[in-house]
């Protein structure tokens, strides 16, 4: 008999059904399709239901073949109206549920009209929705400062001729091993090897959306105004020739530092400060995400110089040979945030 895999909500949702229903024909199909999802067999879980296995099997292709818990048609048998329905969209436009039997505890408490489980998964794949992540967004972040800043630097961009224009920022990878999604074979529990070692690297980057394989990255021991400095004479030796070089960066307080705003001074570095709250607006951060892709997700690293090792190898010798290849990733297609609702 065909394995079935249940994803977690499709496991909530059958127990909480399996909790709430009265009828024991519903019970046991439920049982029948949970026990299977764990490995059982069909005389294991005919023996434990004291059911025949013919009728294990017919329980488990119902529910394989169009998600029937019911002895009779599953689905339901109301229907709401269009304005029930308009609303219900506003409703779930506004409010996100983990689950949907939640959803169907709202539907009934409001309307007394009651769905199935798969009477309502059809129902919200009909009205275009899915069941994904919601996009987080920093509660602090300022639209009116972000669309500001994207109109002068829009201006900075046609102004400047033949000069650098950097975006720079901090990162802090660790050693523990970052789990990812992947593609996986349906019915296969692929392990990875995971540690939680915490020792973690202290990275600092300046990147030119003309040339990001030649983005300019160095490690330190720690992240302060003095070692920025450092990097901002590193920044001055990879453009000697250049009257001034205009640098992108956070409002950081060690990005604010006296001292350092007079080193800029210093090497003819001219400083702009994104709005507060705006990773959305550093294109450096999109680096650091196709760093991780290329050397955390879903890697164990037995040692830390190992996994400094490859950190270096995907800064010196990887991304100066992809970075041509990373434009549409890589750029100020600035993408603007909403106001969460």
């Amino acid at each position: 008999m065909q394995k079935i895999t249940l994803s977690n909500e499709q496991q909530v949702n059958l127990e909480h059904l399996h909790a709430n229903t009265r009828d024991g024909r519903v019970r046991d199909r439920i049982k029948a399709v949970l026990l299977r999802s764990e490995g059982w067999s069909t005389p294991m879980i005919a023996q434990a239901l004291r059911l025949h296995e013919t009728s294990i099997v017919r329980h488990i292709n119902d529910y394989l073949k169009k998600e029937k818990l019911k002895p009779e048609n599953g689905g339901s048998n109301s229907y709401l109206s269009r304005i029930q329905t308009e609303k219900l969209i506003q409703h779930l436009m506004e409010k996100t549920y983990q689950s949907s039997y939640e959803i169907i505890e709202y539907i009934w408490a409001t309307y007394e009209i009651k769905f199935s489980i798969p009477g309502l998964n059809k129902w919200l794949h009909q009205h275009d929705f899915s069941y994904k992540k919601p996009k987080g967004v920093p509660h602090k972040f300022d639209p009116e400062k972000q669309a500001e800043f994207i109109e002068y630097y829009t201006k900075l961009k046609a102004q400047v001729v033949d000069e650098p224009i950097l975006f720079i920022d901090a990162m802090h990878p660790t050693q523990a091993t970052k789990v990812s999604s992947g593609w996986i074979k349906t019915g296969h529990d692929k392990s990875i090897e995971t540690t939680g070692s915490r020792t973690r690297l202290n990275i600092v980057g300046a990147i030119d959306l003309n040339d990001i394989g030649s983005a300019i990255v160095n490690r330190y021991d720690k992240v302060n105004s003095e070692t920025i400095q450092e990097f901002f004479e590193t920044i001055r030796e990879q453009y000697p020739s250049k009257k001034d070089i205009h640098l992108i960066l956070d409002g950081a307080g060690y990005h604010r530092a006296k001292d350092l705003k007079e080193k800029a001074v210093e090497l003819n570095i001219k400083l702009y400060y994104l709005p507060p709250y705006s990773p959305n607006l550093n294109p450096i951060e999109r680096l650091w995400k196709v760093m991780n892709e290329h050397v955390r997700d879903n890697q164990y690293f037995a040692t830390t110089k190992e996994f400094r090792d490859k950190i270096d190898e995907f800064f010196n010798q990887t991304l100066p040979e992809i970075g041509d290849t990373l434009g549409s990733r890589i750029n100020d297609n600035f993408q603007v945030l909403n106001p969460a609702s």
